[in-house]
């Protein structure tokens, strides 16, 4: 082996390292409100098990079957983005979405959906930004659920940051039905669309009208065990 030979990053490997150090850094700002949304959840899913471990305890009684949380992927916030027509600044990316966090809340009952909603908005550290309500107003495929855009509070080394959030309110039937026209539609080269929209339509009501039926049946157990 020759003397004094040294392992040297060659011009290309240089360039290569200050290229992805120069877009790491550039990249930051985006991570750092990645980051930020995630600790939305977390404090929105800390509040929903406070909740249920509550009505566990007092009322015997949990009305949170699951909580399931996401942050939405940078491809899928830059799509949106352009499908608004909106450049993807993190500035505007704050400003034009609400739903970068999100929570979907899987109940048993349509009350317990009312219920607990309810109460999450009521706390004096969460603000009530927008609310659709699409099981009293379902959309025209049949898609029902509750959403809510909120505003809620992180606290960072710099201080306190409200962040914006989209909870999503389903009974286990709701959920099912939505999962499964989300797989639907995904479907290509159908031969009868109209015909199996309406059949969707049909199973989204014939849901709708169990949910209210065991909830039915939930009331008037209660009511004669007392």
């Amino acid at each position: 082996m020759a003397e004094n030979t040294q392992i040297v990053p060659s011009g290309d490997f240089g360039n290569m390292i200050g290229n992805t150090a120069e877009l790491l850094e550039s990249a930051k700002p985006f991570l750092e409100l990645m980051m930020q949304n995630e600790c939305a959840l977390r404090e929105l899913e800390t509040k929903l098990n406070v909740l249920n471990d509550e009505f566990s305890t007092v009322y015997n009684y949990n009305p949170i079957e699951s909580i399931k949380t996401r942050v939405k992927d940078p491809v899928s916030i830059v799509e949106k983005m352009n499908r608004k027509g909106i450049a993807p600044t993190i500035e505007n990316i704050e400003n034009s979405l609400n739903d970068i966090a999100g929570v979907r809340v899987i109940c048993s009952f349509p009350e317990d959906i009312y219920a607990i909603a309810d109460i999450l908005t009521m706390q004096d550290d969460i603000t009530l930004i927008k609310r659709k309500d699409y099981i009293a107003n379902p959309k025209p495929n049949g898609y029902r659920s509750l959403h809510l855009i909120v505003g809620i509070p992180i606290f960072l080394s710099t201080g306190k940051k409200i962040m914006k959030a989209e909870v999503q309110f389903r009974t286990i039937a709701m959920d099912f039905w939505a999962s499964l026209d989300h797989k639907l539609k995904y479907k290509h080269n159908v031969r009868n669309p109209a015909e199996i929209s309406a059949k969707l339509k049909a199973c989204a009501d014939a849901i709708y009208d169990l949910d209210y039926r065991m909830q039915d049946i939930r009331n008037q157990i209660e009511r004669e065990s007392r």
